[in-house]
């Protein structure tokens, strides 16, 4: 079914290293899958359950990204904010697509595809990996005293990027309970939903280390977190350079 407005559509159509104890890096993750989905979606429930199976693989950073815009059709997401909508507007911008729509995924920064297609996601997996830049660089995380040290590599030689790190608040599972609208009566599970999403500084290309309060990863009820590296900034975001979980 599609449900449409103007500017969106429902449905339908974006060397291991040893860490010590208390740390985490980069290792394995090969795809970062950002999901845009909606409580008053109706097609985006089977796009939710994929990113479920995706969110158990180690090798993908698989995360929820609930928007607002489907508010008016009678039920208003409780677990959407209005940044998360700006998102994925700004990917849809940079891409010159113009149009967001749920269930839309976007596979390293660079490529959307249908929510619901497992098979375009993989095919987007396999094809952003190949991209200048996808997860090349070195990232690590590790907590003592209250704090997160966010420890960022060098660029590849010749591959150079301005980027940004952030901080990813996640809750790994939030059921919802849908009382109106398109899933009325429908109990729906979200998996690694994001909370909040900090700017903790800037990348150049050269080493850099960073530090955020432990407190911010756990912000609106957050059990978990990431920390990727992104080219470009929040108006404009492009390919991920690096990400990691959390220890």
């Amino acid at each position: 079914m599609f449900a449409l407005r103007e500017g969106a559509i429902a449905v339908g159509a974006l060397a291991s290293l040893a860490a010590p104890s208390g740390a985490a890096n980069a290792e394995g993750v090969r795809s970062v899958v950002e999901l845009f989905t909606s409580q008053g979606c109706s097609s985006c429930p089977p796009a939710d359950r994929i990113l479920g199976q995706l969110a158990r693989d180690p090798k993908v950073l698989a995360i929820s990204f609930p928007v607002d815009y489907w508010d008016y059709i009678g039920w208003k997401d409780t677990l959407a904010t209005p940044s998360y909508t700006a998102r994925q507007k700004a990917y849809a911008s940079t891409s010159g697509k113009g149009q967001v729509y749920t269930p839309q995924v976007i596979v390293n920064g660079l490529t959307d595809a249908v929510g619901s297609d497992l098979e375009a996601i993989e095919t987007a997996e396999r094809e952003t990996a190949k991209a200048s830049g996808v997860l090349s660089v070195p990232l690590s995380v590790a907590e003592r005293d209250g704090k997160i040290d966010v420890s960022v590599g060098a660029a590849p030689v010749g591959s150079a990027h301005a980027a940004s790190v952030y901080l990813l608040a996640l809750a790994r599972s939030r059921t919802v309970t849908v009382e109106r609208g398109e899933n009325a009566g429908a109990t729906l599970t979200y998996s690694n939903v994001v909370r909040a999403m900090t700017k903790i500084g800037d990348w150049n290309g050269a080493p850099v280390t960073l530090q955020a309060d432990v407190a911010q990863a756990h912000l609106d009820g957050a059990d978990s977190y990431a920390v990727i590296l992104q080219a470009g900034d929040r108006a404009q975001p492009a390919a991920i350079l690096a990400a990691t979980r959390g220890p």
